[in-house]
């Protein structure tokens, strides 16, 4: 291969990409520094030179999902509040489905385990977070603790219960799924009135519909 000579951020970022592509069809673990490094166009002992270790280089494809996630997750203030949702959950199902191994791999992987690796995941939720809240149709001076605190709850139950349904996309469809996160956000983060003023403008019953029961 041809090596094409770049900037050092330059060799960084496509050192990144290359790595973010690759955990997106297998775990960390099984991501390789001499395949990655062939693909650049230079010596394995070169991409040290831009991360430490591998450990440093997992971090750094970590945060890179972590910012790509986040600009898919923008949300379209065209819509109303819970379509806009109901957008974001689309993309988020259709980016854990696009990049499943890789995803899972940071969420629950051995590398999981990683306090460093942790914190990239927390961050990314705390982010995910402060963006959501923007199109709560709530003045700032109500956006209580409790109610980001369980907005953060509300975020991990999406994860999981997305995760869950890669595991078997059998047990409810796709609609479901999302329409059980849209109306999980509401019940939990906020309060009952504006949880129905939102279901309502929707069209969406508060009520949990049969279908979803037992």
């Amino acid at each position: 291969m041809v090596r094409i000579r770049l900037d050092p951020a330059q060799r960084r970022d496509q050192l990144i990409e290359l790595g973010a592509k690759m955990l997106s069809i297998r775990g960390f673990d099984d991501i390789s520094i001499e395949e990655i490094a062939k693909k650049a166009g230079i010596s394995r002992g070169l991409l040290f030179h831009y991360f430490p270790s591998k450990r440093d280089f997992h971090l750094a494809i970590a945060a890179h999902g972590s910012d790509e996630l986040l600009a898919i997750l923008k949300p379209n203030t065209d819509l109303p509040p819970v379509e806009m949702v109901r957008d974001l959950l689309n993309r988020y199902v259709d980016y854990v489905l696009e990049n499943r191994d890789g995803y899972t791999a940071i969420l629950r992987g051995p590398s999981s385990g990683d306090p460093d690796m942790r914190s990239v995941a927390d961050e990314s939720r705390k982010r995910i977070v402060d963006q959501t809240l923007s199109f709560v149709p709530l003045p700032p001076e109500q956006i209580t603790p409790r109610i980001r605190l369980a907005t953060r709850g509300w975020i991990a139950f999406v994860e999981e219960t997305t995760l869950n349904w890669l595991e078997d996309q059998e047990q409810i469809s796709r609609e479901d799924l999302i329409d059980m996160n849209i109306r999980a956000l509401p019940a939990v983060a906020l309060s009952p009135e504006v949880a129905a003023v939102l279901l309502a403008a929707a069209g969406m019953d508060s009520q949990v519909p049969e279908k979803h029961l037992g």
